[in-house]
């Protein structure tokens, strides 16, 4: 399925330990959490004022990082 929503183009994307969300990072400055199963948008996580390069999950699945042009 097509995942739409982001207004730049996606940069990263990783899937959660469980394979059920996946998230990606964008030039829109972006992280969104999608349910793998559906294509659904689960959440939209704002706060880079740079474009997103990097998303990965904690191997236990509770924690996501992000990485910005921003530095943060």
């Amino acid at each position: 399925c097509t995942l739409e929503g982001h207004t730049g183009e996606v940069n990263s994307v990783a899937f959660a330990p469980d394979g059920k969300t996946l998230a990606s990072g964008s030039d829109d400055a972006t992280v969104k959490l999608w349910d793998a199963a559906s294509g659904s948008q689960m959440s939209s996580l704002e706060g880079h004022t740079e474009r997103v390069f990097s998303v990965s999950f904690a191997p236990d699945g509770k924690t996501l990082a992000s990485g910005s042009w921003d530095k943060t």
